[in-house]
């Protein structure tokens, strides 16, 4: 159930008679390389929360559309400060609680968010009371079995399933580290998630290769991360 759909009295007297799960995509708001919107990763969320919420019959909060994105400075980006974000994730659960909505998946759609997150994850549970300690970080990546990318052969096929502003003309192949030893790959990722990093291990942006992407492989690669997020769920 999307947020949108929902009216306060109806909505309160449904948060009375039902124990309800809500869900809070968090995207960002920076660069795809050249054939990828700027939105992407928050597009790209959004869609997974929705079919996970109609799917298991939770609802659907309006995605938090900006993240951490220093990494990608020059290339654009607007981004939030991580303290920024873990106080924003604290206000909001703080909030929901008040509200009698004890159980929340906050589900992140971008990397830069993942260490953000973890240390909103430990202030969230800290500040609610020991009953109500029903809530839950999730990074979507983690429910599929393909290697994650970026603007890179998953997030381009995912978008083609989704959205009609990929310009698959303008796709070009980025950062490749198939054949990479491990020592490299891990320095590779450790400079990749500094401040101005990005560019510097992908120059135009792009982490894999978006050149065989397709619509078939994005609606697959949906479909196995909304079930096993599912299963995770509600287990």
């Amino acid at each position: 159930m999307d947020a949108s759909e929902l009216y306060d009295p109806e909505f309160r007297k449904l948060i009375k008679s039902k124990k309800q799960t809500v869900i809070i995509p968090v995207g960002s708001l920076e660069q795809h390389g050249a054939h990828l919107p700027i939105t992407t990763d928050s597009d790209i969320v959004t869609e997974i929360a929705s079919r996970l919420g109609k799917k298991c019959g939770f609802i659907v909060f309006p995605t938090i559309s900006y993240g951490v994105s220093q990494e990608h400075d020059p290339f654009f980006n607007v981004s939030l400060e991580g303290n920024t974000l873990w106080n924003i994730i604290g206000d909001i659960d703080r909030s929901v609680v008040k509200n009698k909505l004890k159980s929340v998946i906050i589900l992140n759609g971008h990397h830069g968010n993942a260490l953000s997150l973890k240390l909103a994850e430990r202030k969230t549970i800290l500040q609610r009371p020991a009953r109500m300690r029903k809530i839950r970080f999730y990074s979507y990546w983690h429910f599929m079995k393909h290697e994650f990318d970026h603007a890179g052969f998953v997030e381009t096929s995912m978008m083609l399933a989704i959205s009609d502003k990929v310009k698959m003309k303008r796709a070009k192949k980025g950062l490749i580290t198939k054949g990479l030893s491990e020592k490299e790959i891990q320095r590779i990722n450790k400079l990749s998630t500094q401040q101005g990093g990005f560019p510097k291990v992908a120059k135009n942006g792009v982490w894999g290769d978006p050149t065989g992407a397709t619509k078939k492989d994005g609606k697959k690669f949906l479909a196995e991360i909304v079930r096993n997020l599912a299963k995770e769920c509600q287990s």
